[in-house]
């Protein structure tokens, strides 16, 4: 027995040297030995691979049906607007035909939305040798079997040790790095320690997800006293972010590892935490990110407006509070490549512990980010307008579909108002008096 706890602890030894000395230590530093890369463009040379082999075991015509499906769903829409589609009732005489264009269009929501479908992980359009996205492929050929058995213990016995390893190491860093930072007087000396402890924690993190981040147009990074928004499709966009420079953060205290490494670090970082109580009082939120942008020696606010995360292939509503306390705004897009990992978090499916485990036996978490010019509010702009303009620029940038619905619609209803607006406006068509615009979803929004 005593052997075997020798050799158990000079395995565990050599494992942690090993990492420490390949991963670790080149964190700290922001370099890297060349091993991530090398281990992508393999990754690469066998997806391609792969997307061969599936594409010669099933015929061409369902391949290019699949493809369809996958890229534009189960329904063609014509993305005509309302009033101009239905511009040919605007008649005297009513006729029993004209009421096809409003029950096409509930058969159309009924059987697949724009809104709730961008709560669920995106279809591929090829198998990507994960078993969770093995949907619409069976088996092949032998080859291809072979080479996912080989990729599930790959994924499974050596990356996901790795990576709860380097996850741990960096979680303990962060939590003992800023306590011992947040002891020392306020000066420049400590925010500098504190940004360094921040920038390698998150490199040490992003590695135990096989990260593989490409940042462009980094001149426009946000700036000290500023706000830097971005759209939302995981918890790790924190994680990606502060691996290319530090924020402060908002959003609510938690409870668990997660509010002990809130109350740490806030200790050497000016994070805004909130109780859930005062989250519900928005003037208190607004008082205190306006009194963090008027001190410009603050680190730029970190603020993800559309309060929910959606699954990469759109942007929804982004919320006016974030827009209203005035400052520069730094728009960011960020979009993940789903072929080697699905980044999404779907909240309502699986909790924090399944996600982290889902995507630790992913193959990589890969993605684009692109810093964008700031943007301020103009003249005669309110919160609402500017907010949808910011949404606009980062769902263009990104490749994301730009949505005017509220993320919030994941856990809620729609209102009663915006259906009874949408009622009217109907009417208004119908009768002949005139067409309107689509209202504004965010008008009574925080």
């Amino acid at each position: 027995m005593e052997d075997l706890l020798f050799v158990a602890a000079k395995v565990m030894s050599v494992w942690l040297t090993v990492g420490f000395t390949l991963i670790v230590l080149p964190s700290v530093f922001g370099a890297s030995l060349g091993i991530s890369e090398l281990y992508m463009r393999i990754l690469v040379k066998t997806l391609e691979w792969a997307t061969r082999r599936i594409q010669k075991g099933v015929r061409q015509e369902q391949a290019m049906a699949l493809k369809n499906s996958s890229s534009s769903g189960i329904i063609q829409r014509d993305e005509t607007t309302m009033e101009k589609e239905i511009a040919g009732l605007h008649r005297v005489d009513f006729e029993l035909s004209d009421v096809f264009y409003f029950s096409k269009k509930g058969i159309e929501a009924i059987v697949e939305d724009e809104v709730t479908q961008r709560f669920s992980s995106e279809e591929l359009v090829s198998w990507n040798l994960l078993t969770r996205t093995n949907v619409n492929f069976q088996y092949i050929s032998l080859r291809l079997t072979v080479v996912w058995v080989l990729g599930v213990l790959i994924r499974y016995c050596l990356l996901l040790p790795l990576r709860v390893t380097l996850a741990a190491i960096g979680i303990v860093s962060m939590i003992m790095g800023t306590t011992l930072v947040g002891q020392l007087p306020n000066s420049s000396a400590k925010d500098w320690l504190s940004e360094l402890v921040h920038l390698t924690c998150s490199r040490i993190l992003v590695r135990a997800l096989s990260g593989t981040i490409t940042y462009h147009n980094k001149e426009n990074r946000p700036q000290k006293g500023g706000i830097c928004v971005a759209n939302h499709t995981s918890p790790i966009d924190v994680l990606i972010l502060t691996n290319d420079g530090c924020y402060a953060m908002v959003g609510q205290a938690h409870g668990g590892l997660m509010g002990l490494i809130q109350r740490s670090t806030v200790k050497a970082c000016p994070h805004v935490w909130f109780e859930r109580s005062e989250m519900k009082d928005r003037h208190l939120v607004t008082k205190r990110l306006r009194e963090h942008i008027a001190d410009k020696n603050k680190l730029p606010i970190l603020i993800f407006p559309e309060g929910t995360c959606i699954n990469n292939t759109s942007v929804m509503m982004f919320k006016k509070g974030s827009f209203e306390i005035g400052g520069t705004i730094y728009p960011v897009a960020i979009k993940y490549d789903p072929q080697f990992g699905d980044a999404f978090w779907n909240s309502s499916k699986y909790d924090i512990v399944s996600y982290l485990l889902r995507i630790m036996t992913s193959w990589a978490i890969v993605c684009n980010v692109w810093y964008m010019p700031p943007m301020v509010r103009e003249e005669g702009e309110d919160a609402v307008q500017f907010a949808n303009r910011v949404k606009s620029a980062i769902a263009h940038q990104g490749g994301l579909t730009e949505l005017s619905w509220d993320g919030g619609l994941k856990r809620a209803k729609v209102k009663d108002t915006f259906k009874e607006q949408q009622q009217k406006n109907y009417s208004k068509m119908i009768v002949g008096n005139g067409s309107t615009g689509n209202p504004s979803m965010g008008a009574e929004s925080d």
